[in-house]
């Protein structure tokens, strides 16, 4: 069971930590859609992929001391920066190896915005349609964020790069 509570603590540590619970949640949804074995399941949420599990998990690794949430008042909301601590290194050495066979891909991802990885997270969310299909299902169900033909080319590119 703490198995995978372990591979989110890898995950944030090889990230260098992560802000923002939204693009926490979008980083490790892109992951397991390229195959990486987390195991949370996830449902269509007002952001994108949405995980409970998720979320939960990483409540109970603040709660254990394996990981810092430090808050950061941002005027008109509330952002929050997740870091591992030094219990958290030494539990993260249960795991015999990192959950990535490439850890430049969590800089890759970090290094995004929450609004691009909300983007790609939901074009691969309706990866199972044709490409028309999916821009046409992303326009009808994140249409208040406009998301413009240029901005779909580069998280596909995005989504291809990653596959490599």
């Amino acid at each position: 069971m703490l198995q995978e509570h372990a591979k989110i603590v890898d995950f944030i540590a090889t990230a260098d930590g992560i802000t923002g619970r939204k693009k926490m949640q979008k980083m490790i949804y892109i992951l397991k859609k390229l195959g990486v074995p987390f195991q949370e399941k996830y449902e269509f949420h007002i952001y994108g992929p949405y995980s409970e599990e998720l979320t939960a998990r990483v409540e109970e690794l603040c709660d254990m001391g394996f990981l810092s949430e430090e808050l950061e008042d941002k005027g008109s909301y509330v952002q929050y920066k997740y870091a591992v601590t030094k219990e958290g290194a030494d539990f993260r050495g249960t795991l015999k190896e990192s959950i990535l066979d490439s850890p430049e891909v969590a800089g890759k991802l970090n290094g995004k915005s929450s609004r691009f990885l909300e983007l790609t997270a939901t074009l691969l969310y309706f990866d199972h349609m044709e490409r028309e299909e999916q821009i046409e299902k992303l326009h009808i169900v994140k249409a208040k964020l406009n998301f413009t033909p240029d901005e779909i080319e580069e998280a596909y590119g995005f989504i291809a790069e990653l596959r490599q």
